[in-house]
């Protein structure tokens, strides 16, 4: 068995960068940005104001002085005039500072008297006015690569710019295995079970920007297996689940090995999770992992979809961790590494009483894992524990 951040560096190893290929802006959320975005207009393009009020030609202004208004500005519709001592423009939040004008006065701090303005209450010092520029100028850059947010389109469409060159999302091919298992909505056989492994990794490799194909479940005959892998083909990540273990039926990595798998490495000493295999198969990435609902869930999380990030061109690099205070005693861990189903809640966690690695409800339940290392003593509630967030 070799550790978890040995197996992470293999997988690293074989998550080849995809091609890149250019979107609609409209299209961009949770994309991987492939090449920087430079922007072709400042913002703002010009001066605005920051607040409704008046827009004067001086900085200096005292309680009780008079401005005779000449005309208004609002948004998208300047004041072209010359703006003189003792002048004032009527300007609206937004709207571009008229020419020669040095400062906002805001409403609340000047009474109107006809055709007249008084300062009415001491101004502050604050001019309200947003230089040209401010967020950032002509040239500015995005660098890439960068998981794009929704900020980050708002952002990008602010530099008008229309389309971005983005990484291709990651095919990703997930096959199920074994005589018990059937699909969701079919009748089930006295002894067999509803296969939930490969929705629930669909899931995941969505929400991380992938291409999720649920093939047929491959049953446990060498004939099927060879099937469904041709199926698999042109993927760029195929993940198996189950049948990569020492049993009679465990045929995946027989069958792989069959059609010239390349091997990086297998069984990983982690609590869920010790039977993972990955390697290359046919021009693909291969991920085998464990046939245990909860073991499948949690090994994605930990290599699946660190994988797909990296082939994506960002960093390679493991979950990030935080540490959260233990709210309850747990015992003294084992030789493997043990990523336990906890509920954080703020900087408290507290690990769920049943691991088993067979039981969803639990996992389902859990927000966070906490990350034992290899022989960690028992802790106590009150103790400092790595948490990784679900």
């Amino acid at each position: 068995m070799i550790s978890v951040d040995e197996a992470l560096g293999h997988v690293f190893a074989l998550a080849q960068p995809l091609g890149t290929e250019t979107v609609p802006l409209r299209q961009a959320a949770g994309r991987v940005l492939a090449k920087p975005v430079v922007a072709s207009r400042a913002h703002p393009p010009f001066a605005t104001s920051t607040m409704d009020g008046y827009a004067i030609a001086t900085e200096s202004v005292r309680i009780h002085d008079t401005f005779q208004v000449i005309g208004e500005a609002a948004a998208g519709h300047r004041f072209d005039g010359d703006v003189a001592a003792g002048q004032a423009v009527r300007i609206f939040t937004g709207a571009p500072i008229p020419p020669g004008t040095m400062r906002v006065v805001i409403q609340e701090d000047t009474r109107h008297i006809g055709s007249r303005i008084s300062i009415s209450s001491d101004p502050n010092s604050s001019l309200y006015i947003r230089p040209d520029g401010a967020d950032f100028k002509v040239g500015s850059m995005i660098a890439a690569p960068r998981l794009l947010s929704p900020s980050d389109v708002a952002l990008i469409a602010s530099m008008n710019q229309v389309e971005i060159v983005v990484s291709r999302k990651p095919v990703v091919a997930l096959i199920a295995t074994g005589d018990e298992l059937v699909m969701p909505g079919e009748a089930p056989g006295a002894d067999q079970i509803i296969a939930s492994n490969a929705l629930g990794l669909a899931a995941m490799v969505e929400a991380a920007g992938g291409i999720a194909r649920v093939l047929p479940i491959a049953r446990d005959k060498v004939g099927s297996l060879q099937g469904v892998f041709d199926l698999a083909k042109g993927a760029d990540l195929v993940v198996t689940i189950g049948g990569a273990s020492v049993g009679d039926h465990d045929l995946v990595g027989q069958v792989a090995e069959m059609r010239g798998m390349e091997r990086a490495f297998y069984k990983v000493a982690m609590r869920p999770g010790k039977p993972l295999m990955a390697g290359q198969l046919e021009g693909s990435a291969i991920l085998g992992l464990p046939g245990n609902p909860v073991s499948s869930i949690i090994c994605g999380r930990i290599f699946m979809l660190p994988m797909m990030a990296a082939m994506q061109g960002l960093p390679a690099k493991a979950p990030e961790r935080m540490t959260a205070i233990l709210g309850a005693a747990i015992c003294r861990n084992g030789p493997r590494e043990h990523y336990m189903r906890a509920r954080r809640s703020g900087d408290r966690v507290v690990v769920a009483d049943c691991q088993d690695s067979g039981l969803l409800s639990v996992l389902a339940d859990a927000n966070a894992l906490v990350v034992r290392p290899p022989n960690d003593p028992a802790k106590t509630a009150g103790d400092v524990v790595d948490v990784l967030d679900l």
